[in-house]
């Protein structure tokens, strides 16, 4: 098991499994090259490091910095950018947001698809939204996304 923690990132290959607890409004990003079998996931707290006020962030937290580091890495791995898919989980509404601009989980589901996007990285799969955590366990060996969730049923996706 490796364990990638709150703004964070890893890459995994073999039967290795990548896992990330407690994903609220944050955004988990799983890239899989299915071909050469490598995995990568990224806890991303925040869309834009842009908008960060100091440049001494951790820049794994943004959705931007963070997903083209873990592509570099998976590459730096023996992965293929060209066959890499993504899943997705989380990006919740945890907290009332009196508007769309503070629904930091909305915010952050629409930057890391912006960002798969502009990569062309196909997401194949997200469980996003509601308002409860997930976590996530992404199984290098065959790219399976497990979520688990309290009073859900565990997704296999």
């Amino acid at each position: 098991m490796v364990i990638v923690s709150i703004a964070d990132l890893a890459v995994a290959s073999g039967d290795e499994t990548l896992v990330t607890y407690a994903l609220g409004s944050c955004v988990g990003i799983c890239l899989y090259d299915s071909v050469n079998r490598v995995a990568g996931l990224a806890h991303i707290m925040l869309p834009w490091s842009k908008e960060a006020v100091s440049t001494e962030n951790n820049m794994r937290r943004y959705a931007d910095t963070g997903i083209t580091e873990l592509i570099t890495k998976m590459i730096d791995s023996g992965a293929k950018k060209a066959q890499i898919t993504a899943k997705i989980a989380g990006g919740a509404q945890m907290f009332g947001a009196a508007s769309s601009a503070f629904n930091i989980g909305e915010r952050n589901i629409k930057a890391v698809i912006k960002i798969l996007e502009t990569y062309r990285i196909p997401i194949i799969a997200s469980e996003t939204g509601g308002s409860y955590a997930r976590t996530v366990y992404f199984h290098a060996q065959n790219g399976t996304m497990e979520i688990r969730s309290a009073n859900r049923d565990t997704l296999m996706i």
